[in-house]
């Protein structure tokens, strides 16, 4: 049996191969859609915002695939910060910004009854508790994540505002992610 290399590629190396291989972007999308569309239902409550939000932060990512570069914070974290920064400016906007998806010729998504049945699948699939996984790790590292991955702060600032150095706020994200990492690869989600 023949096992297909580009699907058994991490996240990080798909990011990077998806430079010179389009399916790879795919896999990679394929692996994360229902963790992003699930992110902005529960930011939402919208069937149609979090279908515009989740395909301009794929197509934000696609376009920003280049600037990606590999390090302790898993791909997927990356992609949720991607997530987040659509999810602000559509409240700051009190719109869904399309320009990613502009630039790349995509057009507005219409939501079909076979893509519908797959939102509510996701929105009942209790295999993405990604508030409750934050939720369960200790308060230091929670904060420390949520203010690294979703709020994009640097670490100086994260160290002012937990009143700690940055070795200890670095720290704190690493062995976050570390957890949050273990936590997703042993099936929690």
């Amino acid at each position: 049996m023949h096992r297909d290399p580009v699907s058994e590629l991490t996240d990080a190396e798909l990011l990077t191969r998806s430079l010179v291989d389009p399916e790879a972007f795919g896999i990679f999308y394929e692996r994360h859609e229902r963790m992003v569309f699930g992110y902005h239902m529960r930011h939402t409550r919208d069937l149609e915002v979090s279908a515009d939000l989740t395909a301009e932060t794929f197509a934000a990512a696609l376009v920003a695939r280049a600037r990606f570069r590999p390090g302790p914070e898993p791909a997927s974290a990356w992609l949720i910060a991607i997530a987040h920064h659509k999810l602000l400016t559509s409240y700051r906007r009190g719109h869904v910004d399309a320009r990613a998806r502009k630039k790349l010729g995509i057009g507005p998504i219409a939501l079909t009854d076979a893509s519908l049945e797959r939102a509510e699948a996701i929105i009942d699939d209790e295999r993405f508790p990604m508030q409750e996984l934050l939720d369960g790790l200790p308060a230091d590292q929670r904060e420390a994540i949520v203010a690294r991955v979703l709020d994009e702060r640097e670490y100086d600032d994260i160290s002012r505002t937990l009143r700690c150095s940055e070795a200890a706020a670095r720290k704190r994200v690493s062995r976050g992610l570390a957890t949050l990492r273990r936590q997703l690869q042993r099936g929690v989600t």
